[in-house]
């Protein structure tokens, strides 16, 4: 997305209140229940009690776990400037962080937990992964990340969760 076209989209976005209340929640809305859902999963597998909940578990907290951890450090190494930074306009979410832009790790969480979901659930993996693409495009739209941060996160956890997974 060029950069005239990202800053109408917060302008308009920082501009509209109950647009901006409404992306606003609806970011925090979502990395809330996708938490939620990731601590529900690990305790349901760990209730089943037999040898597949007992794999299932430490699959479910080692993969999105290590994952979440090498992508933080690479973000940490890596340092990549956001598009607030870059052009010089304020998010339409409030957001101050300098750097660490690539990859998106919201987008890469709530994808990786979709991957750990189709573990037992198709429909429940589909679900989630069509609010993480709502959640992408919230985050490329107020401004917090450029389109590859979030198509990195998102692929990045498909390969993550395909080679652990897989383990």
């Amino acid at each position: 997305m060029n950069p005239n076209t990202l800053n109408i989209l917060v302008t308009y976005i920082s501009n509209n209140r109950l647009l901006k209340k409404t992306v606003q929640t609806a970011d925090k809305a979502i990395t809330y229940i996708t938490v939620l859902l990731y601590a529900g999963f690990l305790i349901y597998s760990f209730a089943v009690r037999d040898i597949v909940g007992v794999e299932l578990f430490i699959k479910s907290a080692l993969v999105p776990g290590i994952s979440f951890t090498v992508v933080s450090l690479f973000r940490k190494i890596v340092s990549a400037p956001r598009p607030y930074e870059v052009y010089g306009f304020t998010p339409a979410i409030n957001k101050d962080t300098v750097g660490k832009s690539f990859p998106s790790r919201h987008v890469f969480s709530i994808f990786m937990i979709s991957m750990t979901y189709l573990q037992v659930s198709l429909m429940l993996a589909v679900i989630i992964g069509a609010v993480g693409l709502l959640l992408a495009v919230i985050r490329v739209v107020t401004g917090v990340h450029f389109i590859k941060d979030v198509i990195a996160g998102a692929l990045i956890a498909f390969v993550f969760a395909l080679i652990g997974f897989s383990i």
